[in-house]
């Protein structure tokens, strides 16, 4: 099952992150970042509850879209010296490692 501890991590972590954003970024980068994170394992899920292969494929390809998308928002909450960067890097070091196994998971189901 792709859906892991990691992916949960990836979640929590983020959450904890972005606890110390400015709260004027609340209904902007913070709750984009957290929308992200938790499309990651929402779409695992619901792709792994469908019945057929095809469309797992495609909910995987989602997650891994959300993925990438949240890569790119923690690099620009970086950037804008948002939250702790050690916060930011365990973010991002799950994430990556989170997009590695989607990325297995999807060439093990070619062919």
């Amino acid at each position: 099952m792709i859906q892991s501890f990691r992916d949960l991590q990836l979640v929590i972590a983020v959450y904890r992150l972005t606890r110390d954003f400015p709260p004027d970024e609340l209904y902007g980068l913070t709750s984009q970042i957290r929308r992200s994170a938790t499309s990651v394992p929402s779409n695992i899920a619901e792709g792994q509850g469908r019945l057929n292969l095809g469309e797992f494929r495609q909910f995987l390809g989602i997650a891994r879209g959300s993925n990438c998308e949240l890569q790119t928002q923690l690099e620009i909450a970086g950037a804008l010296g948002f939250g702790n960067a050690e916060l930011i890097r365990e973010a991002v070091d799950l994430s990556h490692e989170v997009g590695k196994m989607i990325y297995a998971f999807l060439e093990s189901l070619k062919g």
